[in-house]
């Protein structure tokens, strides 16, 4: 599902300028709607400061783009550059680990396609995982920069542990079921809380072929999160 971001300005020109700015798109690869208009504004809210709310949603052909520009930048990653970094993260693994538990542990490290998959199944490691994923987040974020460092090649590295992923993965796909037949049995909407990029995109896509319910994200940064409402 297309991912949808919530603008404000003071008029409705102003808000759809800020979100064409910050999504570096033309006018013709958005759709847009106005959420709240300063038209609605009654007497009592005279003082208020005039807020304007648009949402915006890439059109199919603008998230095509997108992806073929992904997609040509990772073709561009050669084997060697993949392999030099593959090499570089696993000694920084290595020492990390052994500094950490205090032994070498066996894990998996694999090129594919165009990333570097890693998967520990080591029970002293599930430290790594954290609340809810975020130290597997924050180490993810580590061996990435770690796999780019003296090279600008965009070298993408996916870790895991203990296949947490996969469990998270399920329990938020049971969650979007369970939250979209209560927006269906409540018709109210339901925000969900703050969730990384690649949780809510395991939300928007479950619930991209359900008829009776829509998913936007709102907010910014590590604030950003889903909401669900009746189509």
């Amino acid at each position: 599902m297309s991912d949808t971001r919530i603008f404000e300005g003071k008029t409705t020109n102003e808000a759809i300028e800020k979100g064409l700015k910050e999504l570096r798109v033309s006018k013709n690869d958005v759709e847009i709607k106005v959420v709240e208009s300063e038209e609605k504004r009654s007497f009592f809210d005279i003082l208020a400061p005039r807020v304007v709310k648009i949402e915006m949603k890439l059109k199919e052909s603008g998230e095509d783009k997108k992806k073929h520009i992904e997609n040509k930048e990772e073709i561009n990653i050669d084997v060697k550059t993949l392999e030099v970094a593959k090499e570089r993260v696993q000694e920084f693994l290595n020492k990390f680990l052994k500094l950490t538990i205090g032994k070498d542990i066996k894990y998996s490290c694999e090129i594919k396609e165009n990333s570097i998959s890693i998967s520990i199944n080591e029970k002293q490691a599930d430290f790594l995982i954290g609340y809810r994923g975020e130290t597997l987040n924050s180490m993810q974020t580590i061996l990435n920069a770690v796999a780019v460092r003296e090279t600008n090649e965009k070298v993408r590295v996916e870790l895991d542990v203990l296949d947490y992923r996969e469990k998270r993965k399920k329990s938020l796909e049971e969650l979007a079921e369970k939250i979209a037949k209560s927006v269906i049995r409540t018709r109210k909407s339901i925000t969900l809380e703050p969730m990384t990029p690649y949780e809510r995109k395991i939300i928007h896509t479950k619930l991209q072929d359900n008829n009776k319910v829509k998913t936007v994200s709102i907010g910014e940064g590590l604030h950003r999160k889903i909401v669900v409402s009746l189509k």
